[in-house]
């Protein structure tokens, strides 16, 4: 009986280690496919870079210090999220990038939205969602020159 108790015991104390190591390989994962969207995002118009830089910040230092040290470090962090998190602002070509891809993608989904009969509230919820980010970024987030 005793056998059976204490690897009753061991399981359950290994069980948060897993979760732990799981969530840890999640967090990582999820960061390099924010990384690489951001890093495509520096080429392509289309695509916002500051939201998935921020994204790969936030799962990095979650996941290990480690790779959030080696993220904060790099020349890329640098450029495109640094000023933002350290609460000074954002360069205009960043907040315009952000801005016409946000616009781009919410005015996708209205359309759809449209197409597919949704309902009046859910489209007037995406319209507020928008408008909110235009006013965010485009006057309460500091421009830097």
């Amino acid at each position: 009986m005793d056998n059976d108790t204490n690897e009753n015991v061991s399981n359950s104390e290994r069980s948060p280690r897993i979760v732990s190591n799981l969530s840890k390989c999640i967090y990582i994962a999820v960061g390099m496919l924010s990384l690489g969207l951001g890093i495509a995002g520096t080429a392509l118009p289309f695509i916002p870079t500051t939201p998935f830089v921020l994204l790969t910040a936030i799962c990095f230092g979650k996941s290990s210090d480690k790779l959030h040290n080696w993220f904060l470090s790099t020349r890329f962090y640098r450029r495109n999220l640094d000023s933002f998190a350290k609460g000074r602002g954002m360069t205009i070509r960043a907040k315009i990038k952000l801005l016409i891809a946000v616009s781009v993608f919410m005015g996708i989904s209205f359309v759809v939205m449209h197409i597919m009969s949704a309902p009046l509230a859910a489209r007037i919820v995406l319209a507020v969602v928008w408008l909110c980010h235009v006013l965010y970024f485009g006057f309460k987030v500091k421009t830097i020159r």
